[in-house]
């Protein structure tokens, strides 16, 4: 097979540059697509920073972007302006400001949330205005799809697809009886592999 069209070589790669809570040697991962002007993404991620908290090293958590374009048109320049802080070094603080605002989407106002955070604003405004992470989006949201996602959020554990539609309570619910089960622990080879998501 072609590597550049080897969906193995494409996840590897993407694997190697996700945003990431958590201890990297945890033996379980949970993976969430998610979309930044999505309500109820933005309601689980108060409980995905307490589910990295209250399980320590057993878990880490990984976040990929899933933009649903039509019905959330700001979606993508949200994804993009995450991208753009995580470059500084300052995903996760972007992530929580995005999750906390899902109102304040538009240009300016990923601007201001970019200055609160310290960013250097000539290098966050022209990277935005470039459009350079237009592409690593379209990325995760093609990988979600060949993971089965069509809606958001969506979570994986360990690869397995986890039913959140009933209520967030299913995914600690998940989290706790995969920790009862023992699990062999991941070699430094198998890193990229753990915090890849289940291709059908």
């Amino acid at each position: 097979m072609n590597k550049a069209n080897d969906p193995r070589a494409h996840e590897a790669a993407l694997a190697a540059a996700d945003h990431m809570l958590g201890d990297a040697d945890a033996r379980l991962t949970l993976v969430e697509y998610g979309d930044y002007e999505c309500p109820a993404c933005t309601q689980a991620e108060p409980l995905t920073r307490h589910l990295v908290k209250s399980f320590g090293k057993r878990l880490r958590f990984i976040y990929r972007h899933f933009q649903l374009m039509e019905m959330h048109p700001q979606s993508e320049l949200a994804a993009e302006a995450a991208e753009a802080a995580a470059a500084q070094g300052e995903f996760w603080a972007m992530h929580q400001l995005l999750c906390s605002h899902p109102h304040q989407l538009d240009l300016a106002a990923l601007a201001t949330h970019a200055q609160s955070i310290g960013l250097d604003m000539n290098r966050f405004n022209g990277e935005m205005a470039d459009r350079i992470y237009t592409q690593r989006i379209q990325e995760h949201r093609r990988a979600g799809e060949r993971s089965g996602v069509h809606a958001t959020p969506s979570f994986f554990l360990n690869g397995t697809p986890v039913d959140v539609s009933f209520g967030f309570e299913k995914l600690e619910e998940a989290i706790h009886a995969a920790v009862d089960v023992t699990l062999p622990a991941p070699s430094p080879a198998s890193h990229a592999s753990h915090a890849a998501v289940k291709h059908p």
